[in-house]
């Protein structure tokens, strides 16, 4: 098990990186947006954004979680190239006429989308970035079943790169707003598509698999309405806030995410990028369900862990990037929100189940509940208590999910997950929040040592609860210490 952790390890660092970089750039380019765009427009451009990815997420048709089945499955694998082909043809078909059809139908309505009032002037070029989009994702889903992780950090570092300059280049010196934004998008997911296809080349067996696209979309439809409701359940509160409030309630709730989803980022997302491969190949293995109680462990350690620390800095964080101070109350979302990715990240391990045993449906119907869950609670609360309202709904969905997911999977696939230490990081972790806030004094010079000794203390709070197993605890002895060093400390680990 200790070899499948180390490469599933090395994988999610080398992912890691390209999601670190794509944080840094949101970090670099937010005293830009707050200096440059006023706190509507920042709220435009999100909505803007939010669309372009609930499109992406229904146009690609859940054939990116297919394409990963299909390529580590014993009955797929003689013919995985020409499946490879056949489903970047049929996404780049299917896209081609969604997104005909979507442009006919803003022009008919009068050159705006219905109900958020994106004009046609941002959303035409907001198509195109959806139609590289979706061949991207399918691409670079390709490129992790392959396990090139690094193909996938350094294409990803490149788009990012290359949007960040064109970016820069439009908002600054051709003071464009935010259909610069946009425009940037479209050179950089075009660019990024072009090198991907060039360097899949090789995979592709130019031979259309009919019966495929029946398998494909057996397996990966469910996974639309997955995706649509999970998709949903994430961003339907800024449509709903736009509904009942105002842009700049978009605006500061949106800032407010972005700086929680450092959590995702960091750590949600090159977990989830490097489970489904390993998982797969694990399914059945001898110590398959150990392997994968383990890891949800190890996972929510680290992502409680930083999830504190985010939430603990939350607000001098966002004052320090945003140069307009309109933008500051934004920081009150962000530690309901870090909570929220914290059980949305637990949510991957329970829904395993259901995945490796490939009962999508009961995927699609959870995420579906939690989402309308979500939108009911978003039309009662955020009238009264405005945008901080979202964020405790937005809460509110994933801890339903998560039990759902959970107790679903269990009649599929029982994984003895290690319940106990998950509750214990949990309570640990918001306790220790709660403590800190409950001390603040508005104070810099105070308040900083307080908050690093809570984050600096976190894992050494869980050894008194024998939160460590035997051979953990000499694992961590080995990496953190040489051989006869730090006696004091070797005395806390009992050694």
């Amino acid at each position: 098990m200790i070899d499948n952790l180390k490469s599933f390890l090395k994988h999610s660092a080398v992912y890691s990186l390209s999601n670190a970089a794509a944080k840094a750039m949101g970090v670099v380019l937010l005293p830009l947006y707050t200096k440059f765009i006023s706190l509507s427009e920042f709220g435009v451009l999100a909505l803007l954004e939010i669309t372009i990815v609930v499109i992406v997420e229904f146009l690609t048709l859940g054939q990116g979680q297919a394409i990963v089945m299909f390529n580590d499955s014993p009955d797929y694998k003689a013919k995985k190239r020409s499946i490879f082909f056949t489903l970047t043809l049929l996404l780049a078909g299917v896209s081609l006429i969604a997104l005909s059809l979507i442009s006919a139908a803003v022009y008919a309505y009068g050159g705006s989308l219905p109900y958020i009032d994106i004009e046609s002037s941002l959303l035409y070029p907001g198509l195109f970035v959806v139609f590289f989009r979706v061949l991207n994702n399918l691409l670079l889903d390709k490129v992790r079943a392959e396990e090139k992780s690094v193909l996938y950090t350094v294409a990803n570092l490149s788009k990012l790169f290359i949007s960040l300059v064109l970016v820069i280049l439009f908002i600054t010196y051709y003071n464009t707003g935010i259909i610069g934004v946009i425009y940037a998008y479209i050179v950089a997911e075009g660019f990024l598509c072009f090198v991907l296809l060039i360097a899949m080349l090789k995979e592709f067996d130019f031979k259309f698999e009919n019966e495929i696209v029946r398998a494909a979309l057996k397996f990966g439809v469910p996974l639309i309405f997955t995706n649509l409701a999970f998709m949903i359940l994430n961003v339907s509160d800024r449509y709903i806030l736009k509904a009942l409030t105002d842009n700049e309630s978009v605006a500061l709730y949106d800032l407010g995410y972005r700086v929680a989803g450092v959590i995702n980022m960091f750590i949600i997302m090159p977990f989830m990028l490097t489970l489904m491969p390993q998982a797969y190949k694990m399914y059945q293995q001898p110590g398959d369900k150990r392997y994968y109680s383990k890891l949800m462990t190890y996972f929510t350690f680290v992502v409680v862990w930083l999830g504190l620390a985010l939430s603990l800095f939350g607000k001098e964080i966002i004052k320090l990037f945003a140069l307009n101070p309109d933008y500051w109350p934004a920081y009150k979302v962000v530690p309901i929100v870090v909570l929220a990715y914290t059980l949305m990240g637990m949510r991957l391990f329970a829904v395993l189940g259901q995945f490796l045993t490939r009962n999508t449906n009961s995927v699609a119907y959870t995420t579906l509940i939690a989402a309308a869950f979500n939108i009911i609670l978003n039309f009662i609360y955020i009238p009264i208590y405005g945008l901080i309202a979202a964020a405790y709904t937005t809460l509110a969905a994933f801890v339903l999910l998560f039990f759902m997911s959970y107790a679903i999977s269990n009649k599929y696939y029982k994984i003895p997950y290690e319940a106990g230490k998950l509750t214990l990081l949990l309570v640990i972790g918001i306790g220790s929040y709660l403590l800190v806030e409950w001390s603040y004094t508005g104070k810099l010079i105070l308040d900083i040592p307080v908050k690093l000794v809570a984050i600096i203390l976190f894992p050494f709070i869980l050894y008194p609860f024998k939160f460590y197993e035997a051979v953990e605890l000499e694992k961590i002895r080995k990496i953190l210490f040489a051989e006869n060093k730090i006696g004091m400390i070797k005395s806390f680990l009992g050694k």
